[in-house]
């Protein structure tokens, strides 16, 4: 890693030394991911475990998110009273798969969808609803599009419905379609879901009846995106992105010594070469992304340069997406995160995701600089 312009003094103190354990890699694990577990984890993700409404702190200068939870706590409050999951679950000791027998749907939309700009504490409240709701764990369901619709490749979309059938409460975060087949598919699954008395909830940063925006045309496509609107009630958050507010901006990226003596030095980290890291995330699937993420408690990635393709830019997300909701910091040599991602990119269709992505690995790059400046973090 040293040149001929690195002083021999330098390259061996950025040595790691003999008595330093070699650093995970995740370019090593193949995790494979039984569909219990898909389900199992359907729930708020470890950063927001602890979440409540009373723990969001609404911007006074935005009324909106003071209103947000207000109208969420009056939300989780109607979902009261025993459900006929609840009943047939007494006792049973464990998860029951299979639903209650579908109840007539009800009047008017069965969901609640929180719409703003990044930051703005979506999560937190979606994530704080599913904790006030009050029905056991097994009876309420937390999780991103993206799992959602890999639970119904995992399961087969009759025994996703007969599963979530007898929820009291779905909740899916990040809900932004990619493309028809998903819309279409998600569309159908909510359509029996709200048939069988499950209440919704839903964040993003686009309006339900705007979702898809800018992508794709297709009469059909539309018309399921206005099938989905129907279901909820949107409830607009305004703010600025909490992550970075009043904070020092982002470190600049590291020089590949640092990034390796960290990863050396840290517990727990693991370390990759960022090309070594997307070729490997291409033959993994984004379903596994969280399981791929286990136990870590850093990652460390030399050589960070602008991602070459979309698909590969969109498997960067889900992965961003995942060390964020466990709150793995991150540290990096090569460009800093704003430059992950082509004009191109940032323009397209799916730039809601990449903003999101910048946002979020640029939060999770602060807390990395403890690795390397002690207290910095």
């Amino acid at each position: 890693m040293s040149s001929s312009s690195t002083p021999p003094s330098s390259a061996s103190s950025s040595a790691p030394r003999a008595d330093e354990s070699a650093p995970l890699s995740l370019c090593a694990r193949e995790p494979q991911v039984p569909a219990e577990r898909l389900v199992a984890e359907m729930v708020p993700p470890p950063r927001f475990d602890q979440v409540r409404f009373s723990t969001y702190i609404p911007d006074p200068n935005q009324p909106s998110q003071a209103e947000a939870v207000t109208v969420l706590e009056g939300f989780a409050t109607g979902l009261g009273g025993a459900s006929g999951a609840d009943s047939s679950a007494r006792g049973a000791g464990r998860r029951r798969w299979f639903a209650r027998k579908p109840a007539a749907a009800p009047a008017g939309p069965r969901g609640v969808y929180l719409d703003g700009g990044y930051g703005v504490g979506k999560t937190h409240l979606l994530a704080s609803l599913w904790h006030a709701t009050p029905a056991a764990p097994e009876h309420k369901a937390f999780g991103t599009f993206v799992e959602l619709t890999n639970l119904v490749g995992a399961l087969g979309f009759q025994e996703t419905v007969r599963t979530l059938s007898g929820h009291r409460l779905l909740c899916i975060d990040e809900f932004e379609l990619d493309d028809p087949g998903d819309t279409v598919l998600v569309s159908s699954l909510l359509a029996k879901l709200v048939e069988a008395g499950v209440a919704l909830a839903a964040s993003s940063n686009t309006l339900p009846g705007k979702l898809g925006e800018g992508r794709f045309a297709a009469a059909d496509f539309l018309r399921e995106i206005q099938g989905l609107s129907a279901h909820f009630r949107p409830l607009r958050i305004d703010g600025e992105d909490y992550r970075h507010r009043g904070l020092p901006a982002a470190p600049e990226p590291y020089s590949e010594e640092q990034v390796t003596r960290a990863a050396y030095a840290a517990p727990g980290a693991s370390l990759d070469g960022f090309g070594q890291l997307l070729d490997h995330l291409s033959r993994v699937h984004p379903s596994r992304y969280g399981a791929l993420t286990d136990d870590l408690r850093a990652v460390c990635l030399t050589g960070v340069r602008p991602v070459p393709d979309q698909s590969t830019a969109l498997r960067l997300v889900v992965l961003a997406d995942r060390l964020y909701d466990r709150e793995v910091p991150v540290l990096t040599s090569g460009v800093p995160f704003d430059q992950l991602f082509s004009e191109e990119m940032l323009n397209g269709g799916y730039r809601k995701k990449y903003f999101r992505a910048i946002s979020r690995l640029t939060a999770l790059a602060r807390d990395g600089r403890g690795l390397v400046e002690p207290g910095a973090a």
